[in-house]
């Protein structure tokens, strides 16, 4: 199975195949020279590295170990992956290669888009998440203490290598958190597929391969489709954030460490949601579709206090879709695949979100 983004410049395919870690001959098209560095973390070191390894034997080949984390997802670790390629004496001609998830790939795209002001980079991504969303698009960005993803760069890689089977090793809450992304998709963009996503519940839930392939081509054809009209997200491309805007605040909220990335994007979807049926642009039937498939896939409404609300709306204000200094941007629905986005005033976010 292959999805082309196609790009005025720097297109590239997305191919997805189970074992396909096991045949990476395909890579060699994508490798611009004979280094390659493969930027990974501590625990795919065990289980895929070496696998990954195996099929780059013909070429000059090093690793860069990080640890495993959103926490890490910082300029210390930018910097090890900095001073490594220097200490390599690596040069315009390396291929960068991320084997990991969404951290792995946004710092290793960064990287690569500023080392000797950009090299290659390919992503091998290994996480429900990002190979459904954080792999495609060339976002690549660092977390900053008071933001997320506040510092970054849109930087395109070679092509994404995607192999389902290497759900099989993720933990069951990381799947299970990749599945708000894929939830997402079907809210925004494509009312059927969400009504196949509870159809096939149960199968997606057991992993099954053939499902997975579906599920997982369908969600990048969706996300390659919006990049190929707004690559830099100057328009439609932002309707990718739902979710995204209380989900980024969550994340600063909990450093980071006590809630992963589609678990606080599935509580930022249930808020925005429950935002757009207070604002009346959802009707009652609609908004309780999305909260029953939410809910089918074992997601939870948030129980935040008054306090935690107040520091959301607080943080939201750091947050890079900000459009003035009074009102913060949501993406909300006027119904299922029928996004709109929505400037709304910090003095009405309080009974909004604080109300929920």
């Amino acid at each position: 199975m292959q999805v082309n983004v196609k790009l005025a410049k720097n297109s590239y395919p997305i191919v997805i195949e189970p074992g396909l870690l096991q045949t990476l001959k395909i890579i060699e098209d994508y490798i611009t020279g004979n280094e390659v560095v493969v930027i990974t973390n501590n625990v795919l070191a065990d289980l895929l590295l070496p696998t990954v390894k195996s099929q780059l034997k013909c070429y000059d080949h090093n690793e860069i170990i990080l640890p495993d984390g959103e926490q890490y997802k910082n300029f210390d670790s930018l910097n090890k992956i900095f001073d490594e390629l220097i200490a390599k004496q690596c040069t315009r001609q390396t291929t960068l290669i991320a084997l990991g998830g969404g951290v792995i790939g946004d710092m290793t795209g960064f990287a690569a888009a500023c080392y000797q002001r950009g090299i290659a980079f390919i992503q091998i991504p290994t996480t429900l998440l990002a190979q459904v969303d954080a792999s495609v698009g060339g976002k690549t960005a660092v977390n900053h203490s008071r933001a997320k993803n506040m510092i970054g760069a849109f930087y395109q890689p070679q092509c994404v290598l995607i192999d389902p089977l290497v759900l099989n090793t993720l933990p069951a809450q990381h799947f299970h958190a990749g599945l708000a992304e894929v939830i997402k998709y079907g809210l925004i963009q494509d009312a059927e597929f969400t009504i196949w996503l509870s159809e096939h519940h149960a199968e997606i839930m057991a992993k099954n391969p053939e499902i997975l392939i579906t599920m997982i081509s369908r969600c990048c054809q969706l996300k390659a489709d919006i990049v190929a009209v707004d690559e830099r997200e100057a328009g439609l491309r932002a309707i990718l954030n739902f979710g995204h805007t209380i989900g980024h605040a969550l994340e600063v909220m909990y450093g980071y460490e006590n809630i992963l990335h589609g678990e606080a994007v599935a509580q930022g979807m249930f808020i925005e949601s429950h935002m757009s049926y207070q604002l009346g642009m959802l009707d009652e039937a609609e908004y309780n579709k999305i909260i029953d498939v939410l809910t089918l896939f074992n997601f939870t409404k948030p129980n935040l206090t008054k306090a935690q609300c107040e520091q959301l709306i607080t943080l939201m204000q750091h947050d890079k879709k900000v459009k003035t200094k009074d009102s913060v941007r949501f993406v909300l629905l006027n119904s299922i695949g029928q996004p709109e986005l929505i400037d709304i005033k910090l003095t009405d976010l309080h009974n909004l979100i604080c109300n929920n």
